[in-house]
């Protein structure tokens, strides 16, 4: 498998969040961003016109607060909730979300180490902490589900995500993809789990690029070993000789 290429001003560029621009923390708050990140972000969005984005199942609210002052395009909560550029906003109505607390809470209370991170369109039970009920936590879910029609599951690493059913980062990709300053370019997404395939393909439909940050199977068609050949890969491009005139 490839290494990213450095990117050109005709390419557009979707980053995932956690475990790709910032490592994965024992709990979301105690994410940390490298203080580089930033500046670099700020430099290749400059490059790219504007065409690069996040695409995370974050809220809004999370990825402004850790990439202060930037406020990028973004595909946030797995493309349930849209930012584009010129302040076009979007997203899907946020579901009723009481059905699967009800069924949650008893086993938050029973286990405190498990981690209930709520968004506006969904919730996701974090177990990172304790991997041992991930069979419970599955079963727990799965219940939920059968209690709020319209919502779905997404499996990510130690954690179960319940959001409305359709949204999902490859469809926020090929959305973004119709809309300027990112209509035209080669799309590149980089991600690091089961959660960033459809980003993967998304742009690989469209000619693009996936980077698989980390191990295992993907459709992506290169890959960083870590989240620190990610960053490398951001600060070579956003340096002075980094990327071509």
């Amino acid at each position: 498998m490839q290494k990213p290429p450095l990117l050109t001003a005709r390419h557009a560029l979707f980053l995932d969040f956690d475990g790709t621009l910032a490592d994965i923390a024992s709990h979301p708050d105690a994410v940390q961003v490298h203080p580089g990140v930033v500046p670099a972000l700020r430099t290749l969005s400059g490059y790219l016109g504007g065409a690069l984005a996040i695409a995370t199942g974050r809220t809004r609210a999370d990825i402004d607060h850790f990439l202060n002052p930037l406020q990028l395009p973004l595909a946030s909560e797995h493309g349930a909730q849209y930012r584009l550029a010129g302040g076009v906003e979007g997203g899907v109505p946020a579901p009723d979300l009481a059905p699967v607390l009800a069924v949650l809470q008893p086993m938050l209370d029973r286990h405190p180490a498990l981690v209930l991170e709520r968004k506006s369109a969904g919730v996701a039970l974090h177990y990172r902490q304790a991997p041992e009920l991930e069979a419970r936590c599955r079963a727990a879910v799965d219940h939920a589900l059968a209690q709020a029609p319209g919502l779905e599951v997404l499996q990510g690493k130690c954690v179960l995500e319940i959001k409305p059913a359709g949204p999902d980062k490859g469809r926020a990709i090929a959305d973004f993809m119709r809309h300027a300053p990112f209509a035209g370019r080669i799309p590149v997404f980089a991600g690091d789990d089961v959660t960033d395939e459809h980003g993967f393909a998304a742009v690989r439909a469209l000619g693009g690029i996936g980077i698989k940050v980390g191990p295992g199977d993907t459709q992506a068609q290169a890959r960083c070993t870590d989240t620190t050949e990610l960053r490398e890969w951001i600060f070579q491009m956003a340096s002075p000789q980094g990327l071509p005139a």
